[in-house]
């Protein structure tokens, strides 16, 4: 099987990705600079996948934006790297609007530093981690790849300029293979309960929220605007189980290396929308827990109704979510309830 450099692994969407790629088969070479992500993340990965090798997870602390870090880790491979999942970025829409300096240098300096490297060590296979959030307020429901791109906060504005990036370099080079996934709403956890989502401070995201509350970490959920026009007045969101995102990214690299030099753009969504308070709502009959959350005025680069159309990635990958809500629910819980306080857990 192939051997992998992926970027941000340990965060909450490249662990669950390197789970499913180290069950597949592949050999991993993961950097990441740990700064909202923790190195217990993939030691937990290596457990539940049943590597006792070292060769088959090697792990580099380093920042994608350091060419002499990226340089190290494409010559540790025991051949050659055949293709990279590029994770590493920061990702909060709302900080985004505080710090678009840092947001640009990350996300567009950072990518543009990882394409010069694989460029150097002859790699040009890329699954570069995108975002719905580039779609902005789209009046397209169910929105498909061809809906105008037109982001609302920094954030969607560095991964919009990434893109760009990427399809000027398969239009103009030769040889690349390039897939460009646009998340929706990432959720949930593994099944077992041993990786999950743990933000560093105030989770940006619902999800992680909802689960704070539930442990008792977090008095009450903040419900951004209950007068959108919608039909509770919540945000409706279209949430895709990380696992089943994760399998998106093996499928997506799978048609890579096996057809000819291409560029895709998929939305990896579930085609289904479901309102923040249909998730509380949800969270709440599944767990058993009660979710106490207050109506706070609407938050900025918000839009009001997101769902994907997932047929291109169905047509293209043979990929489609499995998991429904309730999983997601169920899963998020399992990771939350054991461990309260995440990988790193206070001091006493």
């Amino acid at each position: 099987m192939s051997e992998l450099l992926i970027t941000g692994g340990s965060g909450f969407i490249g662990s669950h990705t390197c789970l499913v790629l180290l069950e597949a088969g592949h050999r991993l070479i993961v950097i990441d600079n740990y700064s909202n992500s923790s190195p217990r993340a993939l030691e937990r990965v290596a457990e539940l996948a049943g590597v006792a090798n070292k060769e088959c997870l090697k792990i580099f602390v380093g920042d994608v934006r350091n060419s002499e870090a990226l340089d190290l880790a494409f010559r540790s491979a025991e051949d050659r790297i055949d293709g990279v999942i590029h994770f590493a970025g920061l990702k909060a829409a709302g900080e985004s609007f505080k710090k678009p300096l840092e947001y640009w240098d990350v996300n567009l300096g950072g990518t543009r530093c990882l394409l010069d490297a694989m460029v150097r060590h002859s790699c040009r296979t890329i699954v570069f981690s995108s975002t719905a959030t580039l779609y902005g307020h789209s009046a397209q429901l169910p929105i498909t790849e061809n809906a105008e791109v037109r982001p609302i906060n920094p954030y969607g504005n560095s991964k919009a300029a990434v893109e760009m990036l990427l399809a000027d370099i398969a239009s103009h080079e030769a040889g690349w293979r390039i897939a460009c996934l646009r998340y929706f709403n990432p959720v949930g956890a593994h099944s077992s309960g041993e990786i999950g989502e743990d933000p560093k401070g105030t989770p940006d995201n619902l999800f992680p929220f909802i689960s704070q509350v539930a442990v008792g970490r977090r008095d009450q959920l903040s419900v951004f605007g209950g007068d959108w026009p919608t039909p509770d007045g919540s945000c409706i969101r279209d949430y895709i189980h990380v696992m089943d995102l994760a399998e998106g990214h093996n499928a997506a690299l799978d048609v890579l290396q096996r057809e000819k030099p291409q560029l895709l753009t998929l939305n990896l969504g579930s085609g289904v929308g479901y309102s923040v308070l249909e998730v509380v709502r949800e969270f709440e009959k599944v767990t058993g827990k009660k979710i106490p959350y207050i109506i706070r005025a609407r938050r900025l680069g918000d839009a009001p109704c997101t769902v994907a159309d997932p047929t291109k990635a169905t047509k293209c990958l043979g990929w489609q979510t499995r998991r429904s809500l309730s999983d997601i629910c169920r899963d998020g819980w399992s990771w939350q309830k054991k461990y309260p306080f995440g990988y790193d857990p206070p001091q006493k």
